[in-house]
C-alpha cells in the first residue's frame, strides 16, 4: 500500500474540499476512520494546513469525481506519484546510553558459564552478531 506523502494534511484537504466519505479517505491516507471523523470534527489535526493531492500530484480531479459518485470506490494514487512516495520504513531503534552494555554482558555472561553453546543459539538468544561474538570470546571487545 502507497501512501500519500503528508496524510493528515491530505486527509484535511479532502475532508474541507470533498464529498468523499470518511472511510474512502481513510483509506487513501492509512488512518482509521474514526481518525478522519476527528478530522471533520475539529479535534484532531488542530492547526494542520490542508494540502491538496491534486497539486502535488497525487491524485486526479476525475479520480475524486470518480469515487464522489461511488461511495464504494478506493482512491488510488497516481502512477505518477508512486515513484516519488517513500515506503515507511522501520528504523533502528535508539538505545539509551545505560543499556548499551547489556547485550555484550549477557554475551560474556553465558560464554563463561556455558563455554559449549554454538554461536547460532547467542545469535538467537540476544539478538546480536556473530562478530560482537567473536570480539568477545577474545576479549576484543
Amino acid at each position: 500500500m502507497v501512501l500519500p506523502l503528508m496524510p493528515k494534511a491530505t486527509a484535511v484537504w479532502l475532508i474541507d474540499n470533498t464529498t468523499l466519505n470518511f472511510t474512502q479517505i481513510a483509506n487513501f491516507c492509512g488512518m482509521h476512520p474514526l481518525e478522519v471523523q476527528g478530522i471533520a470534527d475539529g479535534e484532531v489535526a488542530i492547526g494542520i494546513v490542508g494540502k491538496s493531492p491534486v497539486e502535488n500530484g497525487q491524485l486526479t480531479r476525475e479520480e475524486i469525481a470518480r469515487c464522489e459518485k461511488d461511495e464504494d470506490a478506493v482512491l488510488t494514487i497516481a502512477d505518477e506519484a508512486k515513484k516519488y512516495v517513500a515506503k515507511r520504513t522501520r528504523g533502528g531503534r535508539y538505545t539509551p546510553v545505560a543499556r548499551r552494555q547489556d547485550k555484550p554482558d549477557a554475551l560474556a555472561w553465558l560464554i563463561k558459564n556455558y563455554p559449549d553453546l554454538p554461536d547460532a543459539a547467542l545469535v538467537r538468544l540476544i539478538g546480536t552478531t556473530k562478530s560482537t561474538i567473536e570480539a568477545i570470546r577474545s576479549k576484543g571487545h
